[in-house]
């Protein structure tokens, strides 16, 4: 398990060894309404296979959102075993 284990991680400002799970704020623009969320994400399993898309503009399409009003990261992981960053956009 030392071995294998730890080696997904995700990007946060603060990780867990055992368990990491937390939102943080990355932006905010003028555009005061947000009626509409997208979500993009990236996974890795044992640091070994990372898949995915996480990128704002993937969100944005997830959304179907054209103004962006708040960017957010989400941070997930286990054990060094499984990962997951996910781009959270709100917006009109």
């Amino acid at each position: 398990m030392l071995v294998l284990g730890g080696c997904a991680f995700v990007k946060a400002p603060v990780n867990g060894f055992i368990y990491t799970e937390l939102e943080r704020p990355v932006a905010a623009t003028s555009v005061a309404k947000s009626t509409r969320t997208g979500r993009s994400c990236a996974e890795s399993y044992l640091g070994w296979v990372a898949l995915g898309d996480a990128s704002i503009d993937a969100a944005k399409r997830a959304g179907q959102i054209q103004e962006v009003s708040s960017v957010d990261h989400e941070s997930f992981s286990v054990l060094g075993i499984y990962a997951r960053f996910c781009t959270i956009v709100r917006g009109t």
